[in-house]
């Protein structure tokens, strides 16, 4: 049995951005710093680094509602966005000495290298799903 493309939307985007909140609340879990917290303050590095995160994950979630025709693959592909997006952090955290602090301090350049380098994995890893 088909669902009516109404029903269709409303089971994608529910699930999109109920994946959307697990993501926020896994990758803010991991993160060193407190991002909220951060960006409450003002500290635009947190905003940048965080956000590049978010559009790099979404851009996945979304390339995979448009090309896969099921939900399952939908469902496998954003939790392997979710681990695209943990594992660049967890390279660049180790990666570039003092970033977690750098973002911290609001030093923005740092906030917008990790959220460049995470919108790109994204939009390679959403690339990949074409």
């Amino acid at each position: 049995m088909e669902l009516h493309p109404v029903l269709l939307y409303l089971v994608y985007i529910v699930s999109a951005l109920a994946m959307l909140g697990l993501f926020t609340a896994i990758y803010t879990a991991i993160t060193r710093y407190n991002e909220f917290a951060l960006v409450r303050a003002g500290n635009i590095a947190a905003l940048l680094s965080f956000g590049g995160a978010l559009l790099g994950f979404s851009l996945t979630v979304c390339v995979s509602i448009a090309v896969h025709a099921t939900f399952v693959m939908f469902l496998v592909w954003g939790f392997a966005a979710m681990a695209v997006q943990i594992i660049v952090y967890a390279v660049v955290s180790r990666g570039i000495r003092g970033m977690n602090e750098a973002i911290e301090e609001n030093n923005i350049a740092m906030g917008g290298l990790l959220g460049l380098i995470s919108l790109s994995a994204g939009v390679v890893n959403a690339g990949c799903l074409t």
